[in-house]
């Protein structure tokens, strides 16, 4: 038994197919100067062949983890046009008289070691993509090698010391019970891909097994806990057995709430919204029965690749969104780029706490041209459906008049070209920053609706990187602090008579039910996996035993104080 970390949720057992690691022993072959323009068309038919294959893989992809998704091989793409990355390869060759291969092998390895010393752990796995880029060029370079192919119509686990983007795509997903790494992280594209084929995976096992894992060893993976059992007790399989079909029973018999409306036993409603990324997410929030989307993060359409999306590609996603909801709600944040997510098109200078820094509105009010048109591409969408505007990490007026006056020069610009949109587009923003709870009733009388972040709230109240393992235990949403923010920021919203909702991690919390009923929270957003789980203890909670809660935490002095009067206001389960 060994622990790692859960990167898509489910438990498979299974065969192990081990993926041998692509090490390539090139020696330092030198080519003949009058061999060199030889050399150079060799290199750039292994580019136009690596680029042919890319396209056909995102092609045949798209249709098994959705169009976004597939764009991952868009930011593979990008690595083979980069002139950074290509001009390296060439000088190499001019300079050194180097084969192709031993260019691109030197180049590889120099720009993976660069992306490998980042702190920023989302950047340090694009190294992996940098990786398998260069190895696909290699093969074209070197001729195709053979490669061990799986057993063929056996499911099985795959292990691999690192999975690419590509190795994934290249096997059958039907066959795949499951994965496990050695290395990666949660934010991988391997790990995209996982979870949006539903295959169970869990990574970051190096150093963590007693020996290596080999071909035809059972193992039983737990996706959730990051678990993995290599050749386990015939009772221990028995019992996973057990517990993969009551989770499978459970799944459906959540399923069958979908359609339910999400009302308290004795009559009190709650909207219950999605947090979506993605298109394919926002398909999976409408099967779990979300009555709209609270939280639309349009920063991953910025991410996995080299220039700015353009207003055309960003009207297209969210035109698309709107459509997919109908007449139901979309609020679309705008991005929130900075701190744990940065893109190399980007400057963003050197920070000592990123969290605190060039981030979100700030960025937007500083490049607003880039912010405009972002705007555009969200009022343009509004014509299409019931669309909202929230603007994030808001700590100040002036930051929502200075925001809302770029919004307005994009409102003149599409009048001008004879754009349609909604003229009078709600505009919310995030409450998330201290700062914003408590001058909340001077932004009340700005904006339309307020939707409270609880998890920058959290961190940023508690003072807690909740990604520092070392103090991560500090980072606690029940803390008596937060419950007092809510109540005044719920105060302030209800007094000028604008929305207020809930989104964030504690949003999903079914514990935090008797929270919101007392707050008179009428809508709340989570995550598309949270919205089940959440509805089903809702439908067995009574509003009646919620009354007088916040009062009673309010005078409670310790989080595990308040944890217990949650606990004891449950009425039924």
């Amino acid at each position: 038994m060994a622990k790692g970390t859960g990167a898509s949720s489910g438990i498979a057992i299974a065969r192990a197919f081990v993926l041998p690691t692509l090490e390539w022993d090139l020696t330092d072959k030198m080519v003949d100067v009058a061999d060199l323009a030889i050399e150079f068309e060799k290199l750039y038919d292994g580019i136009r062949s690596s680029k042919v294959e890319l396209l056909h893989i995102k092609q045949d992809i798209s249709d098994l983890i959705g169009v976004e998704e597939s764009n991952i091989f868009d930011a593979h793409l990008a690595i083979l046009e980069d002139p950074i990355f290509m001009n390296e390869v060439q000088g190499i060759m001019q300079r050194q008289f180097k084969a192709a291969e031993v260019a691109v092998k030197e180049t590889i390895d120099k720009f993976v070691g660069m992306f490998e010393l980042l702190d920023d752990s989302y950047m340090k796995e694009r190294s992996a993509d940098i990786r398998d880029v260069g190895n696909r060029l290699l093969k074209h370079l070197l001729g195709d090698l053979e490669e061990p192919k799986p057993p063929s119509e056996i499911p099985y686990i795959l292990v691999a010391k690192e999975l690419s983007p590509s190795q994934l795509a290249h096997v059958d997903s039907q066959q795949i019970l499951g994965i496990v790494t050695l290395q990666g992280g949660t934010t991988s594209h391997a790990a995209i891909m996982a979870r949006a084929l539903e295959i169970p995976f869990v990574l970051g096992m190096e150093g963590k097994l007693a020996k290596p894992i080999l071909n035809g060893d059972l193992l039983i993976i737990d996706g959730e806990e990051g678990m993995v059992y290599v050749n386990p007790v015939q009772e221990l399989v028995e019992l996973y057995l057990q517990r993969k079909k009551d989770i499978l029973a459970h799944r459906e018999w959540l399923q069958a709430l979908a359609n339910v409306r999400p009302v308290t036993s004795d009559g009190q409603s709650i909207e219950l919204k999605a947090n979506i990324s993605s298109l394919k997410e926002l398909d999976l929030a409408l099967k779990n029965g979300a009555s709209g989307v609270g939280l639309f993060r349009t920063e991953f359409i910025y991410m996995d690749r080299t220039m700015l999306p353009t207003e055309e590609e960003q009207f297209d996603v969210y035109r698309k969104a709107a459509e997919r909801l109908q007449d139901k709600s979309l609020i679309i944040r705008t991005f929130d780029i900075g701190g744990d997510k940065s893109v190399g098109y980007i400057q963003f200078p050197e920070e000592d706490n990123p969290s605190l820094g060039y981030r979100a509105i700030r960025i937007s009010l500083a490049q607003t041209d880039m912010f405009k048109t972002q705007l555009k591409a969200i009022l343009r969408a509004s014509h299409y459906g019931s669309v909202r505007i929230m603007y994030p990490m808001i700590s100040s007026l002036d930051e929502v008049r200075k925001a809302n006056h770029v919004l307005e020069q994009a409102k003149k610009e599409l009048r001008e070209n004879n754009q349609p949109f909604q003229e009078n587009i709600e505009v919310g923003i995030m409450i998330e920053v201290p700062a914003a709870v408590i001058i909340a009733d001077q932004l009340a009388e700005e904006v339309q609706f307020f939707s409270i972040g609880t998890n920058d709230l959290i961190q940023y109240v508690l003072a807690v990187d909740r990604m520092n393992e070392t103090i991560a235990h500090l980072y606690d949403p029940y803390h008596p602090a937060i419950i007092r923010l809510l109540k005044m920021t719920v105060d302030s919203a209800k007094r000028q008579g604008i929305q207020v909702s809930v989104c964030g991690e504690l949003a999903g919390d079914v514990l935090a039910i008797p929270l919101w009923l007392d707050l008179g929270i009428e809508e709340l957003s989570m995550s598309v996996q949270s919205l089940l789980p959440f509805k089903n203890r809702l439908l067995h909670t009574e509003r009646a035993a919620s009354q007088g809660i916040i009062e009673q935490a309010l005078l409670c002095k310790t989080s595990l104080e308040i944890r217990n009067l949650l606990e004891r206001s449950r009425i039924k389960h």
